[in-house]
């Protein structure tokens, strides 16, 4: 049987250290999986990490927690294999297409993972339809190292943070060092609005695809397809 440790790539499990106990957060879902399920599948827990590799980070993006729902998370923030694009991500595709003329076509995001957009949920596993069900159970610091590591030991990191919570990792990023963008959370009910020093800092508008390949491109790393990631199913979008 694999352990929790050991289906995550063996250089991120050097770079974050001993601190972790995957023990206890072993035990902490095995209790869970007795009573609830739990997403995303055990094999694809630490996807956005063994997807992304720590020297090829270009971009990273935060969210609280997986989707709760059958078939949708795969371990990849904002990212669904399910059959529909869930509201959040749609009002990303939205800003895309503001941008670039054109949208993604399904929900997937493996393929920005793998051009080096980390897509880090702050935890990495939920129970089934309960959001945030499994917050304050110790993924946070697995999580909080993470950033912090990257913060520390690259360079010319885009940071995206879209909403208060993502932004709460602010204090752990060096700014003099790497980009920080920020913007409300796309999610319908906060996608036109942020208030900040008396600014709207609205998701809608933010410019953010554009933003982060201007800066990859300033410090001659290659930039983002980001909306390239296969062929169009428009009728996936929700609304």
């Amino acid at each position: 049987m694999t352990t929790l440790s050991n289906r995550l790539e063996k250089n991120w499990r050097h770079i974050i250290g001993s601190d972790f106990d995957y023990v206890a957060m072993e035990q902490f879902l095995k209790d869970e999986k007795a009573k609830w399920a739990v997403y995303p599948k055990d094999q694809e827990i630490f996807n956005a990490l063994n997807l992304t590799p720590f020297k090829k980070i270009k971009v990273v993006i935060i969210g609280q927690d997986p989707y709760h729902g059958e078939g949708e998370a795969h371990g990849l923030c904002f990212s669904t294999k399910g059959e529909n694009i869930p509201p959040s991500l749609s009002n990303i595709y939205k800003e895309i297409e503001a941008e670039y003329g054109e949208k993604p076509g399904h929900g997937d995001l493996t393929k920005w993972a793998e051009q080096g957009v980390l897509l880090l949920n702050a935890t990495l596993t939920v129970r089934k339809d309960e959001a945030g069900s499994h917050q304050g159970k110790g993924w946070e610091e697995f999580t909080d190292a993470i950033i912090r590591a990257i913060s520390d030991k690259r360079k010319h990191v885009v940071f995206m943070l879209w909403g208060a919570y993502a932004q709460t990792k602010c204090a752990l990023i060096d700014p003099k060092k790497h980009k920080v963008l920020e913007a409300s959370h796309p999610s319908p009910f906060s996608v036109r609005h942020f208030l900040r020093d008396g600014k709207i800092h609205s998701f809608r508008g933010c410019g953010h695809f554009k933003k982060t390949n201007a800066y990859l491109k300033k410090h001659r790393r290659k930039r983002v397809e980001w909306h390239k990631i296969g062929p169009p199913l428009q009728h996936l979008y929700s609304e």
